[in-house]
């Protein structure tokens, strides 16, 4: 079964399995103690942190172990905030940063801080004199994640390095999904990946923080690893997410190059193959194993389930897929198409054969899916058939201002059926005429205007839960 969710997480490498089963038997003794079974963990801890900082680009000192990416993620947002809380308590981030990022910005801001999101483009990117705007004389940290792990769009962490160093912030970056392909480039401060990104064991997390970077980690605090990370550390785990680091790094290169081919065959083929496809995404600069793209008209969950019972693993930010019942954050600040939102993520070693397969039995399982959600035609929208009224109801004619207007109530129903019964009666409005759209559902915010673009018609805006649509074809 072809498994295409590598950027959520790997199965473990072949390196780190055997690195690991090695250390279990040198590795299993406290490294801080002096005598030789302690001495012998020590050098493989001391051994793993060379390897690690290497591939991160930094002194090995700089460098401390963590329990999770997240972990780590969490602690240098608070260390940076709390060393430099002489200057200010305002933190900077991007609008598209990883949850963890942004659920440790809501506990800051809920502790008297302030936080200011800094927007992104159509592509998920922002712009460093965006992001240069946003820093103020009391800004204590800036957070900016290498690529995006929902997009693969990659950020200019290099020129935004540039800007916070003018400005005296430290910036910290979020490198889990790019740091398998090569270090981060630029002048950053603090630094966070996890290891099961790149076939490590999950549970190991790793933090850098430059030396001249004030930083005071959050208590309560011991000796272990600078004070950053407390606990008897999973040595074993550590050993094995170096060793595997080190090996995706040898063939980074040459896999990427391969990658990347099959990603542009699939960015190409996809709009051929299915009718009413948007694909997100910087098609440029993103990293080399990540496309997504939104399917109108389909419920993202029915999608995700068609394609897992075809035998393909894949992922989704549509809000059908999650417990919140909205898109995800950063299809809310691209402003895409949330529908039948689905992100395929190329392990190594993919074959080209699986992609084939893959591009295979996707039309059918979207057509099956808008099948069974009676969605409208792909080529022009259709006339609504009659139907239960609890199941929908029957789109009320008004007069607006002299322009003919229809009024569609799909209050309390959820993605993608508000923008289905939208283009079932657009139709039945002449041209120059208006919908009115009541919908209730957070994606809506994203899909209506994104139907709009796609079929050629007029968004007039919104007005709480009241969406209004000008037929231009």
């Amino acid at each position: 079964m072809p498994y295409f969710d590598a950027a959520s997480s790997l199965p473990l490498h072949p390196v780190a399995r055997q690195a690991l089963l090695a250390a279990l038997d040198e590795g299993w003794a406290d490294p801080s103690r002096l005598h030789r079974e302690g001495r012998r963990a020590r050098l493989l801890l001391d051994a793993a942190r060379e390897a690690a900082a290497e591939a991160v680009g930094c002194r090995p000192d700089e460098l401390s172990f963590a329990s999770s990416g997240t972990r780590a993620l969490h602690t240098g947002i608070a260390g940076a905030l709390a060393g430099r809380r002489r200057t200010g308590r305002h933190l900077v981030v991007s609008a598209v940063e990883h949850s963890a990022v942004l659920h440790a910005a809501r506990a800051h801001e809920a502790d008297g801080g302030t936080v200011e999101e800094v927007p992104v483009d159509r592509t998920g990117r922002v712009a460093a004199d965006g992001f240069g705007a946003a820093l103020r004389g009391d800004t204590a940290l800036a957070c900016l994640q290498s690529a995006n792990h929902e997009v693969g769009t990659e950020q200019p962490v290099a020129e935004v390095a540039e800007v916070c160093a003018a400005a005296g912030v430290p910036l910290l970056v979020d490198a889990a999904q790019s740091l398998p392909w090569g270090p981060v480039a630029g002048d950053w401060s603090l630094l966070a990946a996890s290891a099961h990104k790149w076939g490590g064991p999950g549970g190991v997390g790793l933090l850098a923080v430059r030396k001249g970077v004030r930083f005071a980690p959050p208590p309560p605090v011991d000796e272990r690893e600078s004070g950053r990370s407390p606990g008897f550390a999973d040595l074993p785990a550590i050993v094995a997410a170096a060793a595997s680091l080190r090996a995706v790094r040898a063939e980074a290169a040459a896999e990427a190059v391969r990658l990347r081919a099959l990603v542009e065959r699939i960015r190409a083929r996809v709009p051929e193959l299915v009718p009413d496809v948007e694909v997100v995404g910087d098609p440029v600069r993103r990293l080399p194993h990540v496309v997504t793209f939104s399917c109108l008209y389909v419920d993202g969950e029915a999608l995700l389930h068609a394609l897992d019972r075809a035998g393909f693993s894949v992922s989704s930010g549509s809000s059908c897929t999650s417990s919140t019942l909205v898109p995800s954050h950063v299809l809310r600040a691209m402003g895409v198409l949330s529908e039948g939102n689905i992100r395929v993520s190329l392990p190594p070693g993919t074959a080209r054969e699986d992609v084939d397969a893959f591009l295979t039995v996707l039309p059918e399982a979207v057509r099956q899916v808008r099948a069974h959600l009676d969605a409208p035609a792909a080529a022009q929208p259709r006339e609504p058939e009659e139907t239960a009224p609890e199941e929908r109801r029957e789109p009320e004619e008004t007069e607006d201002a002299g322009v003919p207007s229809l009024t569609v109530d799909s209050l309390g129903k959820r993605c993608p059926v508000p923008v289905i019964e939208l283009a079932r009666v657009i139709d039945r409005v002449p041209v120059g005429g208006t919908v009115v759209l009541l919908a209730d559902d957070e994606a809506a915010r994203l899909d209506v205007p994104a139907w709009c673009e796609m079929r050629g018609h007029e968004y007039l805006g919104a007005e709480g839960h009241t969406y209004r649509v000008r037929r231009r074809a």
